[in-house]
């Protein structure tokens, strides 16, 4: 049954652990920051811990790969546990209860290093398990506990656990979910994982050096890397400026809130339904049509809904569903880019996983830089058209089939 769904029977725990390990990570996403603030930071020092923060899940991510290849899945997922339980405790323990900028910065920096390593490295090890005739649905199916984990799970439990333990105590209880989730991922979990055979220290650099060096020897991963950084721009980018657009138009921030959980809701869901989508219709199909396209199409619905229906919140609902979907379309590009890179899957989907970290960054320092002089309607339209360009560029990723075609015209050619 599992192996007919999409899930490879012999990783199904895996996909367990990923949606707690993310319940634990993603828990306080939604109010340590207006804490912090409440507690003596400033917004800037607010800010500049998860500044920091994200540039260490950047670079985790893009090396969350490799270190696949190098060590195995089981021991860098278990490298991610270590950085999380060491960064979340010392952050806690030493940071915040003393108030202690500095080490606030370090430990949240450390603790950054933690979820890539863990998720992305059980991602990478689906990539390599699964049928291709199912990677797509493999695909859909990880993203799927881990949206579900992080913004779903995480949020609920922190809205409780807040009333009953305090805003300190469900911070710590964080480390015992992420456990959990590695009890499931690595305990429960049996598959065997044969690592690439690698004898000397020169090799393991070259191997790790491999997550930035294929950027050149494979364009095509490169590409599937600009293809990823866009997919996200929506999601990073909208909350910088969507928020105060639907105000002027009748839907109050408090509504916002509610609006952008419906479209998550719809992303979640459809991150199975555009796996399954993408094994029968095809990975580039869906990504240019559903992904590219419609991302583009209903990311100017978005814009434009409430100020055409003077804010009615059931259809700009409807719409915004809908453009979750749409980015759930873009679920095939872990299937691809990994095809196209032959032996070296790993170092593909750290390109992938790098991408997805970097677009928290590119997708707000696109809005701040166009927002003053084309306004929002102006940075949605760019939005939309980078979508569009998405959608180019994927047609040009030639996939193995596609490659051999390529070569075999050529020769009959010449």
């Amino acid at each position: 049954m599992l192996d007919k769904i999409g899930i490879p029977k012999s990783l199904s725990w895996g996909f367990l652990g990923v949606m707690l390990f993310m319940m634990g990570d993603g828990l306080e996403a939604g109010w340590l920051s207006p804490f912090l603030i409440e507690s003596g930071l400033t917004v800037q020092q607010s800010a500049a811990i998860f500044t920091v923060y994200g540039i260490s899940i950047a670079l985790s991510s893009w090396f969350s790969g490799v270190c696949l290849d190098v060590f195995g899945p089981k021991r860098t997922m278990s490298m991610g546990l270590l950085f999380y339980v060491i960064g979340t405790a010392g952050f806690i323990s030493f940071g915040f209860e003393t108030m202690n900028y500095p080490v606030m910065l370090l430990t949240y920096f450390i603790k950054g290093f933690g979820y890539p390593l863990f998720v992305y490295s059980f991602l990478t090890w689906v990539i390599y398990r699964t049928p291709q005739k199912k990677l797509s649905s493999a695909v859909g199916w990880f993203w799927f506990a881990y949206c579900a984990g992080m913004m779903v799970l995480g949020a609920w439990y922190s809205s409780y656990a807040i009333q009953y333990l305090g805003y300190v105590n469900t911070l710590w209880t964080s480390i015992f979910w992420v456990c959990i989730g590695t009890f499931f991922a690595l305990v429960l979990n049996k598959d065997k994982f044969e690592k690439k055979q690698i004898n000397s220290t020169k090799e393991k650099v070259q191997e790790l050096l491999k997550g930035i060096t294929i950027l050149k020897s494979n364009p095509r991963v490169a590409a599937g890397g600009v293809v990823r950084i866009i997919n996200s721009l929506g999601s990073y980018g909208f909350p910088v400026f969507l928020p105060m657009h639907m105000a002027e138009h009748g839907i109050e921030t408090t509504v916002w809130l509610q609006l952008w959980g419906t479209i998550f809701i719809g992303n979640i869901i459809f991150n199975l339904v555009f796996g399954v989508v993408g094994d029968k219709f095809g990975w580039k199909n869906t990504i240019i049509w559903f992904g590219g396209v419609g991302c583009a199409v209903f990311s100017l619905l978005l814009y434009y809904t409430p100020v055409l229906t003077n804010g009615n919140l059931v259809i700009t609902s409807i719409v915004g569903f809908i453009w979750g979907a749409m980015l759930a379309a873009y679920v095939p590009i872990g299937a691809l880019v990994p095809s196209v890179a032959g032996e070296n899957k790993g170092a593909a989907m750290s390109i992938l996983n790098f991408a997805a970290g970097l677009s928290t960054f590119v997708a707000p320092a696109i809005a701040m830089i166009f927002i003053g002089s084309v306004g929002a309607e102006g940075v949605v339209w760019i939005f939309a058209v980078l979508y569009l360009a998405s959608s180019i560029i994927t047609k040009f990723i030639r996939v193995p089939e596609e490659e051999e075609m390529r070569k075999e015209k050529t020769s009959l050619v010449s």
